[in-house]
Protein backbone atom coordinates (compact mmCIF):
# COMPACT_ATOMS: atom_id res chain seq x y z
CA UNK A 1 0.00 0.00 0.00
CA UNK A 2 1.29 3.43 -0.89
CA UNK A 3 0.39 6.34 1.38
CA UNK A 4 -1.10 9.49 -0.09
CA UNK A 5 1.33 12.33 -0.78
CA UNK A 6 2.44 13.92 2.45
CA UNK A 7 1.02 17.40 3.04
CA UNK A 8 3.64 20.08 2.48
CA UNK A 9 5.58 21.28 5.46
CA UNK A 10 8.04 24.12 5.65
CA UNK A 11 11.36 23.06 4.15
CA UNK A 12 14.23 22.96 6.59
CA UNK A 13 17.62 23.96 5.22
CA UNK A 14 19.65 20.85 4.56
CA UNK A 15 22.48 22.14 6.71
CA UNK A 16 20.36 23.22 9.69
CA UNK A 17 20.09 21.19 12.85
CA UNK A 18 16.61 20.06 13.77
CA UNK A 19 17.17 21.44 17.26
CA UNK A 20 17.26 24.92 15.72
CA UNK A 21 13.69 24.49 14.50
CA UNK A 22 11.32 25.91 17.16
CA UNK A 23 8.55 23.32 16.71
CA UNK A 24 10.84 20.33 17.05
CA UNK A 25 12.89 21.94 19.82
CA UNK A 26 9.79 22.40 21.98
CA UNK A 27 8.72 18.81 21.35
CA UNK A 28 12.23 17.51 22.05
CA UNK A 29 12.43 19.41 25.34
CA UNK A 30 9.11 17.94 26.44
CA UNK A 31 10.18 14.42 25.57
CA UNK A 32 13.56 14.78 27.25
CA UNK A 33 12.00 15.96 30.51
CA UNK A 34 9.33 13.25 30.43
CA UNK A 35 11.81 10.49 29.60
CA UNK A 36 14.10 11.51 32.45
CA UNK A 37 11.28 11.35 34.97
CA UNK A 38 9.96 8.07 33.61
CA UNK A 39 13.41 6.47 33.74
CA UNK A 40 13.70 7.41 37.40
CA UNK A 41 10.24 6.25 38.47
CA UNK A 42 10.71 2.42 38.46
CA UNK A 43 13.65 2.52 40.88
CA UNK A 44 11.93 4.99 43.19
CA UNK A 45 8.64 3.08 43.10
CA UNK A 46 10.32 -0.25 43.82
CA UNK A 47 12.13 1.11 46.88
CA UNK A 48 9.01 2.99 48.02
CA UNK A 49 6.77 -0.08 47.99
CA UNK A 50 9.40 -2.35 49.52
CA UNK A 51 10.26 0.15 52.26
CA UNK A 52 6.63 0.92 53.09
CA UNK A 53 5.27 -2.64 52.94
CA UNK A 54 8.29 -4.89 53.34
CA UNK A 55 6.60 -7.19 50.83
CA UNK A 56 7.84 -8.20 47.41
CA UNK A 57 4.30 -9.44 46.76
CA UNK A 58 3.03 -5.86 47.08
CA UNK A 59 5.62 -4.74 44.54
CA UNK A 60 4.49 -7.44 42.11
CA UNK A 61 0.87 -6.31 42.44
CA UNK A 62 1.81 -2.67 41.81
CA UNK A 63 3.93 -3.49 38.76
CA UNK A 64 1.23 -5.72 37.30
CA UNK A 65 -1.39 -3.03 37.95
CA UNK A 66 0.69 -0.65 35.83
CA UNK A 67 1.45 -3.06 32.98
CA UNK A 68 -1.94 -4.72 32.40
CA UNK A 69 -3.91 -1.61 31.37
CA UNK A 70 -0.96 -0.43 29.30
CA UNK A 71 -1.30 -3.52 27.13
CA UNK A 72 -5.09 -3.77 27.29
CA UNK A 73 -5.73 -0.21 26.11
CA UNK A 74 -3.08 0.23 23.44
CA UNK A 75 -5.57 -0.28 20.60
CA UNK A 76 -7.94 2.24 22.15
CA UNK A 77 -5.03 4.65 22.44
CA UNK A 78 -4.23 4.26 18.76
CA UNK A 79 -7.84 4.85 17.72
CA UNK A 80 -8.14 7.94 19.92
CA UNK A 81 -4.91 9.41 18.52
CA UNK A 82 -6.14 8.91 14.95
CA UNK A 83 -9.48 10.63 15.58
CA UNK A 84 -8.33 13.50 17.83
CA UNK A 85 -5.71 16.18 18.06
CA UNK A 86 -2.55 14.26 18.92
CA UNK A 87 -1.17 17.29 20.74
CA UNK A 88 -4.27 17.45 22.93
CA UNK A 89 -4.02 13.71 23.63
CA UNK A 90 -0.39 14.05 24.70
CA UNK A 91 -1.07 17.07 26.91
CA UNK A 92 -4.01 15.33 28.60
CA UNK A 93 -2.02 12.15 29.15
CA UNK A 94 0.91 13.99 30.70
CA UNK A 95 -1.36 16.02 32.99
CA UNK A 96 -3.13 12.84 34.07
CA UNK A 97 0.19 11.11 34.70
CA UNK A 98 1.33 14.06 36.80
CA UNK A 99 -1.81 13.66 38.94
CA UNK A 100 -1.45 9.90 39.40
CA UNK A 101 2.26 9.99 40.22
CA UNK A 102 1.64 13.01 42.45
CA UNK A 103 -0.99 10.99 44.29
CA UNK A 104 1.47 8.16 44.89
CA UNK A 105 4.07 10.66 46.12
CA UNK A 106 1.52 12.25 48.46
CA UNK A 107 0.65 8.89 50.02
CA UNK A 108 4.31 8.15 50.62
CA UNK A 109 5.28 11.59 51.88
CA UNK A 110 2.40 11.65 54.39
CA UNK A 111 3.11 8.13 55.62
CA UNK A 112 -0.28 6.80 54.45
CA UNK A 113 0.95 4.02 52.17
CA UNK A 114 -1.63 1.35 51.43
CA UNK A 115 -1.48 -1.23 48.66
CA UNK A 116 -4.97 -0.60 47.26
CA UNK A 117 -4.72 3.15 46.51
CA UNK A 118 -1.16 2.86 45.20
CA UNK A 119 -2.18 -0.01 42.90
CA UNK A 120 -5.21 1.97 41.66
CA UNK A 121 -3.07 5.02 40.93
CA UNK A 122 -0.51 2.93 39.07
CA UNK A 123 -3.34 1.25 37.16
CA UNK A 124 -4.50 4.68 36.02
CA UNK A 125 -0.94 5.67 35.16
CA UNK A 126 -0.55 2.56 33.02
CA UNK A 127 -3.87 3.23 31.31
CA UNK A 128 -2.72 6.75 30.42
CA UNK A 129 0.53 5.33 29.08
CA UNK A 130 -1.42 3.30 26.52
CA UNK A 131 -2.39 6.57 24.81
CA UNK A 132 1.16 7.94 24.71
CA UNK A 133 3.12 5.79 22.26
CA UNK A 134 0.55 5.80 19.41
CA UNK A 135 0.13 9.57 19.65
CA UNK A 136 3.90 10.09 19.71
CA UNK A 137 4.37 7.97 16.60
CA UNK A 138 1.72 9.99 14.78
CA UNK A 139 2.71 13.47 15.91
CA UNK A 140 6.32 13.49 14.71
CA UNK A 141 5.47 13.65 10.96
CA UNK A 142 3.40 16.73 11.79
CA UNK A 143 6.47 18.48 13.20
CA UNK A 144 9.28 17.75 10.75
CA UNK A 145 9.66 17.31 7.03
CA UNK A 146 9.34 13.73 5.79
CA UNK A 147 13.00 13.73 4.71
CA UNK A 148 14.12 14.65 8.26
CA UNK A 149 12.25 11.93 10.14
CA UNK A 150 15.33 9.73 10.48
CA UNK A 151 17.26 12.58 12.07
CA UNK A 152 14.36 13.37 14.41
CA UNK A 153 14.06 9.73 15.50
CA UNK A 154 17.82 9.58 15.99
CA UNK A 155 17.74 12.58 18.34
CA UNK A 156 14.77 11.19 20.24
CA UNK A 157 16.36 7.74 20.48
CA UNK A 158 19.58 9.24 21.81
CA UNK A 159 17.62 11.12 24.46
CA UNK A 160 15.71 7.96 25.40
CA UNK A 161 18.87 5.88 25.72
CA UNK A 162 20.73 8.57 27.64
CA UNK A 163 17.93 8.88 30.19
CA UNK A 164 17.80 5.09 30.57
CA UNK A 165 21.45 5.23 31.62
CA UNK A 166 21.28 8.39 33.75
CA UNK A 167 17.78 8.10 35.22
CA UNK A 168 18.09 4.95 37.38
CA UNK A 169 21.40 6.15 38.87
CA UNK A 170 19.98 9.59 39.61
CA UNK A 171 16.88 8.02 41.12
CA UNK A 172 19.01 5.83 43.37
CA UNK A 173 20.91 8.87 44.61
CA UNK A 174 17.66 10.75 45.30
CA UNK A 175 16.17 7.78 47.16
CA UNK A 176 19.24 7.54 49.38
CA UNK A 177 19.46 11.29 49.91
CA UNK A 178 15.83 12.33 50.40
CA UNK A 179 13.71 9.17 50.14
CA UNK A 180 11.53 7.52 47.54
CA UNK A 181 8.56 9.84 48.03
CA UNK A 182 10.39 12.96 46.80
CA UNK A 183 11.85 10.95 43.90
CA UNK A 184 8.34 10.00 42.73
CA UNK A 185 7.21 13.59 43.27
CA UNK A 186 9.99 14.65 40.91
CA UNK A 187 8.61 12.24 38.30
CA UNK A 188 5.18 13.87 38.70
CA UNK A 189 6.76 17.29 38.21
CA UNK A 190 8.49 16.18 35.01
CA UNK A 191 5.11 15.08 33.59
CA UNK A 192 3.69 18.50 34.43
CA UNK A 193 6.64 20.29 32.86
CA UNK A 194 6.45 18.11 29.75
CA UNK A 195 2.73 18.92 29.39
CA UNK A 196 3.64 22.61 29.37
CA UNK A 197 6.11 22.09 26.52
CA UNK A 198 3.71 19.93 24.51
CA UNK A 199 0.89 22.45 24.88
CA UNK A 200 3.05 24.92 22.95
CA UNK A 201 3.28 22.71 19.85
CA UNK A 202 2.10 24.20 16.58
CA UNK A 203 1.57 22.31 13.34
CA UNK A 204 2.13 24.34 10.21
CA UNK A 205 2.76 21.22 8.12
CA UNK A 206 0.67 18.05 8.23
CA UNK A 207 -2.64 18.62 9.96
CA UNK A 208 -4.29 16.51 12.63
CA UNK A 209 -6.34 13.56 11.37
CA UNK A 210 -9.82 14.50 10.16
CA UNK A 211 -12.60 14.07 12.69
CA UNK A 212 -14.60 10.91 12.04
CA UNK A 213 -18.13 9.94 12.92
CA UNK A 214 -17.47 6.21 13.18
CA UNK A 215 -17.40 4.58 16.57
CA UNK A 216 -14.23 3.70 18.47
CA UNK A 217 -14.72 -0.03 17.92
CA UNK A 218 -15.08 0.49 14.18
CA UNK A 219 -11.89 2.55 14.15
CA UNK A 220 -10.02 -0.24 15.94
CA UNK A 221 -11.29 -2.78 13.39
CA UNK A 222 -10.27 -0.48 10.54
CA UNK A 223 -6.82 -0.19 12.12
CA UNK A 224 -6.48 -3.99 12.04
CA UNK A 225 -7.49 -4.01 8.38
CA UNK A 226 -4.88 -1.38 7.57
CA UNK A 227 -2.24 -3.19 9.62
CA UNK A 228 -2.81 -6.46 7.75
CA UNK A 229 -2.82 -4.72 4.38
CA UNK A 230 0.71 -3.32 4.76
CA UNK A 231 2.83 -6.40 4.21
CA UNK A 232 6.17 -5.16 5.50
CA UNK A 233 4.58 -3.87 8.73
CA UNK A 234 2.95 -7.13 9.81
CA UNK A 235 5.99 -9.17 8.76
CA UNK A 236 8.29 -6.95 10.81
CA UNK A 237 5.93 -6.94 13.79
CA UNK A 238 5.70 -10.73 13.77
CA UNK A 239 9.49 -10.91 13.75
CA UNK A 240 9.78 -8.52 16.70
CA UNK A 241 7.19 -10.55 18.58
CA UNK A 242 9.30 -13.70 18.16
CA UNK A 243 12.46 -11.82 19.09
CA UNK A 244 10.89 -10.52 22.30
CA UNK A 245 9.50 -13.96 23.12
CA UNK A 246 12.91 -15.62 22.84
CA UNK A 247 15.26 -12.86 23.87
CA UNK A 248 13.93 -10.29 26.32
CA UNK A 249 12.98 -12.54 29.21
CA UNK A 250 16.03 -14.74 28.72
CA UNK A 251 18.34 -11.73 28.86
CA UNK A 252 16.61 -10.13 31.85
CA UNK A 253 16.44 -13.32 33.92
CA UNK A 254 19.39 -15.46 32.87
CA UNK A 255 21.72 -12.62 31.92
CA UNK A 256 22.66 -11.55 35.48
CA UNK A 257 22.83 -15.16 36.69
CA UNK A 258 25.10 -16.47 33.95
CA UNK A 259 27.30 -13.38 33.88
CA UNK A 260 27.93 -13.74 37.60
CA UNK A 261 28.88 -17.41 37.16
CA UNK A 262 31.26 -16.63 34.30
CA UNK A 263 32.86 -13.33 35.29
CA UNK A 264 31.62 -12.12 38.67
CA UNK A 265 28.77 -9.93 39.85
CA UNK A 266 30.43 -6.64 38.92
CA UNK A 267 30.55 -7.62 35.24
CA UNK A 268 26.77 -7.42 34.80
CA UNK A 269 26.73 -3.70 35.51
CA UNK A 270 29.58 -3.21 33.04
CA UNK A 271 27.71 -5.19 30.40
CA UNK A 272 24.65 -2.97 30.73
CA UNK A 273 26.77 0.19 30.69
CA UNK A 274 28.72 -0.90 27.59
CA UNK A 275 25.49 -1.76 25.82
CA UNK A 276 24.20 1.70 26.70
CA UNK A 277 27.31 3.26 25.18
CA UNK A 278 26.67 1.30 21.99
CA UNK A 279 23.11 2.61 21.88
CA UNK A 280 24.30 6.20 22.27
CA UNK A 281 27.07 5.92 19.68
CA UNK A 282 24.76 4.35 17.13
CA UNK A 283 22.08 6.95 17.77
CA UNK A 284 24.55 9.72 16.98
CA UNK A 285 25.70 7.97 13.81
CA UNK A 286 22.13 7.53 12.60
CA UNK A 287 21.67 11.30 12.58
CA UNK A 288 24.05 11.55 9.62
CA UNK A 289 23.87 8.20 7.88
CA UNK A 290 21.63 7.98 4.80
CA UNK A 291 20.99 4.72 2.99
CA UNK A 292 18.64 3.91 0.13
CA UNK A 293 16.84 1.10 1.99
CA UNK A 294 16.69 2.05 5.67
CA UNK A 295 14.32 -0.74 6.76
CA UNK A 296 16.61 -3.36 5.21
CA UNK A 297 19.52 -1.96 7.23
CA UNK A 298 17.43 -1.99 10.39
CA UNK A 299 16.48 -5.65 9.97
CA UNK A 300 20.09 -6.61 9.29
CA UNK A 301 21.33 -4.87 12.43
CA UNK A 302 18.52 -6.34 14.54
CA UNK A 303 20.30 -9.69 14.26
CA UNK A 304 23.19 -8.24 16.28
CA UNK A 305 21.03 -7.98 19.39
CA UNK A 306 21.31 -11.77 19.81
CA UNK A 307 25.11 -11.67 20.26
CA UNK A 308 25.16 -11.29 24.08
CA UNK A 309 22.94 -14.35 24.54
CA UNK A 310 25.11 -16.34 22.14
CA UNK A 311 28.20 -15.24 24.07
CA UNK A 312 26.64 -16.36 27.35
CA UNK A 313 25.55 -19.66 25.86
CA UNK A 314 29.10 -20.25 24.61
CA UNK A 315 30.41 -19.52 28.15
CA UNK A 316 32.59 -16.66 26.92
CA UNK A 317 34.17 -14.48 29.58
CA UNK A 318 34.01 -10.75 30.25
CA UNK A 319 35.97 -9.25 27.29
CA UNK A 320 33.93 -11.16 24.70
CA UNK A 321 30.65 -10.51 26.51
CA UNK A 322 31.38 -6.78 26.76
CA UNK A 323 32.21 -6.64 23.06
CA UNK A 324 29.01 -8.48 22.20
CA UNK A 325 26.97 -6.09 24.37
CA UNK A 326 28.49 -3.04 22.67
CA UNK A 327 27.77 -4.39 19.18
CA UNK A 328 24.24 -5.35 20.26
CA UNK A 329 23.68 -1.78 21.44
CA UNK A 330 24.86 -0.45 18.10
CA UNK A 331 22.47 -2.73 16.23
CA UNK A 332 19.46 -2.10 18.47
CA UNK A 333 19.63 1.67 18.05
CA UNK A 334 19.79 1.36 14.25
CA UNK A 335 16.81 -0.99 14.29
CA UNK A 336 14.68 1.32 16.42
CA UNK A 337 15.39 4.40 14.28
CA UNK A 338 14.86 2.48 11.03
CA UNK A 339 11.53 1.00 12.16
CA UNK A 340 10.03 4.21 13.52
CA UNK A 341 11.16 6.21 10.50
CA UNK A 342 9.79 3.65 8.05
CA UNK A 343 6.38 3.64 9.75
CA UNK A 344 6.20 7.43 9.70
CA UNK A 345 7.33 7.68 6.09
CA UNK A 346 5.10 5.02 4.55
CA UNK A 347 1.99 4.47 6.68
CA UNK A 348 -0.83 6.91 5.79
CA UNK A 349 -1.02 9.61 8.48
CA UNK A 350 -4.74 9.11 9.10
CA UNK A 351 -4.12 5.50 10.28
CA UNK A 352 -0.57 5.80 11.58
CA UNK A 353 -1.40 5.75 15.29
CA UNK A 354 -3.71 2.73 14.95
CA UNK A 355 -1.17 0.76 12.92
CA UNK A 356 1.49 1.72 15.49
CA UNK A 357 -0.72 0.52 18.33
CA UNK A 358 -1.08 -2.95 16.76
CA UNK A 359 2.68 -2.98 16.25
CA UNK A 360 3.24 -2.05 19.90
CA UNK A 361 0.75 -4.57 21.27
CA UNK A 362 1.84 -7.57 19.21
CA UNK A 363 5.52 -6.81 19.81
CA UNK A 364 5.24 -6.42 23.57
CA UNK A 365 2.66 -9.05 24.46
CA UNK A 366 5.27 -11.77 23.98
CA UNK A 367 7.54 -10.36 26.70
CA UNK A 368 5.66 -11.57 29.80
CA UNK A 369 5.15 -14.98 28.13
CA UNK A 370 8.90 -15.31 27.62
CA UNK A 371 9.61 -14.14 31.17
CA UNK A 372 7.30 -16.80 32.59
CA UNK A 373 8.78 -19.58 30.44
CA UNK A 374 12.50 -19.00 30.80
CA UNK A 375 12.80 -20.15 34.42
CA UNK A 376 11.18 -23.57 33.95
CA UNK A 377 13.08 -24.08 30.68
CA UNK A 378 16.40 -23.29 32.37
CA UNK A 379 15.64 -25.77 35.15
CA UNK A 380 14.71 -28.47 32.66
CA UNK A 381 17.46 -28.03 30.05
CA UNK A 382 20.15 -25.91 31.68
CA UNK A 383 20.57 -22.14 31.69
CA UNK A 384 23.50 -22.01 29.26
CA UNK A 385 21.68 -24.18 26.73
CA UNK A 386 18.53 -22.06 26.98
CA UNK A 387 20.61 -18.90 26.42
CA UNK A 388 22.17 -20.42 23.30
CA UNK A 389 18.85 -21.55 21.84
CA UNK A 390 17.23 -18.21 22.64
CA UNK A 391 20.07 -16.41 20.87
CA UNK A 392 19.77 -18.57 17.76
CA UNK A 393 15.97 -18.25 17.67
CA UNK A 394 16.00 -14.48 18.13
CA UNK A 395 18.69 -14.02 15.46
CA UNK A 396 16.74 -16.16 13.00
CA UNK A 397 13.49 -14.33 13.77
CA UNK A 398 15.19 -10.96 13.29
CA UNK A 399 16.54 -12.01 9.89
CA UNK A 400 13.29 -13.61 8.72
CA UNK A 401 11.70 -10.41 7.30
CA UNK A 402 14.61 -10.02 4.89
CA UNK A 403 13.12 -12.88 2.88
CA UNK A 404 10.31 -10.50 1.91
CA UNK A 405 10.84 -8.20 -1.04
CA UNK A 406 8.47 -5.70 0.59
CA UNK A 407 10.95 -5.35 3.47
CA UNK A 408 14.13 -5.42 1.39
CA UNK A 409 13.01 -2.90 -1.22
CA UNK A 410 11.11 -0.35 0.89
CA UNK A 411 12.63 3.01 -0.09
CA UNK A 412 13.86 5.61 2.36
CA UNK A 413 12.29 9.05 1.91
CA UNK A 414 15.55 10.86 2.66
CA UNK A 415 17.03 9.42 -0.55
CA UNK A 416 15.33 10.44 -3.82
CA UNK A 417 14.42 7.57 -6.12
CA UNK A 418 17.17 8.63 -8.53
CA UNK A 419 19.48 9.88 -5.80
CA UNK A 420 22.79 8.59 -4.53
CA UNK A 421 23.35 5.41 -2.63
CA UNK A 422 24.69 5.19 0.90
CA UNK A 423 26.55 8.22 2.05
CA UNK A 424 26.61 10.90 4.70
CA UNK A 425 23.36 12.74 5.14
CA UNK A 426 22.86 16.45 5.54
CA UNK A 427 23.27 18.40 8.68
CA UNK A 428 25.57 18.27 11.68
CA UNK A 429 25.25 15.59 14.31
CA UNK A 430 23.65 16.46 17.62
CA UNK A 431 25.82 18.05 20.21
CA UNK A 432 24.80 15.89 22.55
CA UNK A 433 15.07 6.01 22.69
CA UNK A 434 16.55 -3.55 24.63
CA UNK A 435 14.61 -2.42 25.74
CA UNK A 436 12.24 -4.65 23.81
CA UNK A 437 12.29 -4.91 20.03
CA UNK A 438 10.56 -2.20 17.98
CA UNK A 439 7.20 -1.94 18.52
CA UNK A 440 9.11 0.83 19.96
CA UNK A 441 10.55 -1.51 20.93
CA UNK A 442 14.66 -2.85 19.81
CA UNK A 443 15.80 -6.05 21.39
CA UNK A 444 16.87 -5.87 24.96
Amino acid sequence: MQPPPAPPSPPFPASSSLLRQPRFRVFYAGRLVSLLGSSMAPVALAFAVLDASGSSQDLGVVLAAHMLPLLALLLVGGAVADRSSRRDVLVAVHLGSALTQGGVAALLLTGHYSLAPVAVLEFLNGALGAFTAPALRGVLPQLVDRTRLQQANSLLGTARNATKILGPSLSGVLVVAVGSGPAIAFDAFTYLLAAGFLARLTFTGAADPPRRRSGLAADIRDGWTEFRAIRWVWIGTLAFCLVNLAQTGTWQILGPQLTRRLSGEETWGLVLSVRGVGLLVSGLLMYRLVVRHLLRLGQLTSVLAALPLLALGARLHAPWLLGAAFVAGLGSAVTAVAWDTSLQEHVPPQVLSRVASYDELLSYVAIPVGQLCVGPLAEAYGAFRVASVAGVVSAAAAALPLASRAVRRLPHAAVPASGPGPGPGPGPGPAAEPAPAPGQAGAA
